[in-house]
C-alpha cells in the first residue's frame, strides 16, 4: 500500500498557503490512530498541474478570493469527477466572507447551480472511524464569536457517483488543527479526530 500523502492545492488567486502546521499534526494523528502508512511531508501541487491526478486526497483553503483560471477549473472538475477528493476549508469561518462567497460561486461555475449541498449529520463521514453523532464538531473559532457569529452545524459537499468529491467547511478546521502535535496532550479531547475521519472516508468511500 502506498503511503498517504497530504496534498495541498496551490491556486493562482487568493492565499492558498494557510495553517502550515496543520498537515503535520493531522499526519501524526493518522499514525497514532490508524495503520495507514503515511508520508510525513506535505506535498504542494499547482491546480493546473497534471500532478494533481496522482493524489486521492487534496486540501484547499484560504481567506481571500477564489477564482480559478480556465485550466484550473477544468483540472479541478476532472479530478473530482474521476474519483478525487478535495477537502476545502474556509479560514474566515464566515458564510458571507470573500472566500466563502467566491468559492461557492466557483463551484456553481464548475459543477452547475446547487451542486454544493448540505450533507446530513447521519452521513457516513461522521462514523467511518470515530463517531460524531451530532455531525461536524464545533471549532473554538466559532465559539469565540469571530466571523459571522454562528456555529455552523453542517458541512456542504458535492456528491459524485454517490460519494463526496468536494467536502466544504465554514468551520475553520485548518486553524483549529494548526498547532504542534506535541501540544495535543494539553487538550481534553484530541480535536484532530474528525480529520482522521475525513482522510479515512476519502480513501475508502
Amino acid at each position: 500500500m502506498k503511503p498517504f500523502v497530504f496534498t495541498r492545492i496551490q491556486y493562482t488567486s487568493g492565499d492558498w498557503d494557510t495553517d502550515q502546521r496543520m498537515p503535520t499534526n493531522l499526519l501524526h494523528s493518522l499514525v497514532e490512530y490508524t495503520t495507514l502508512p503515511v508520508d510525513q511531508k506535505e506535498r504542494v501541487v499547482r491546480l493546473n498541474s497534471p500532478d494533481l491526478f496522482k493524489s486521492p486526497f487534496c486540501y484547499l483553503s484560504g481567506h481571500k478570493l477564489v477564482e480559478f483560471s480556465g485550466t484550473e477549473r477544468d483540472y479541478f472538475k476532472r479530478y473530482v469527477q474521476n474519483g478525487g477528493f478535495v477537502f476545502v476549508d474556509d479560514c474566515n469561518h464566515d458564510i458571507d466572507g470573500l472566500f466563502a462567497k467566491s468559492f461557492e460561486q466557483e463551484m456553481e461555475r464548475t459543477f452547475g447551480p446547487k451542486a454544493l449541498q448540505k450533507i446530513p449529520n447521519t452521513h457516513p463521514i461522521y462514523s467511518c472511524f470515530f463517531k460524531f453523532p451530532e455531525g461536524p464538531p464545533t471549532t473554538s473559532f466559532e465559539l469565540n464569536g469571530w466571523g459571522d457569529d454562528l456555529v455552523h452545524d453542517y458541512l456542504k459537499a458535492i456528491i459524485v457517483n454517490g460519494r463526496i468529491g468536494v467536502l466544504y467547511s465554514n468551520k475553520d478546521y485548518g486553524c483549529e488543527w494548526d498547532y504542534d502535535f506535541r501540544n495535543k496532550r494539553f487538550l481534553a479531547e484530541d480535536n484532530t479526530k474528525f480529520g482522521v475521519n475525513i482522510v479515512t472516508y476519502a480513501l475508502t468511500a
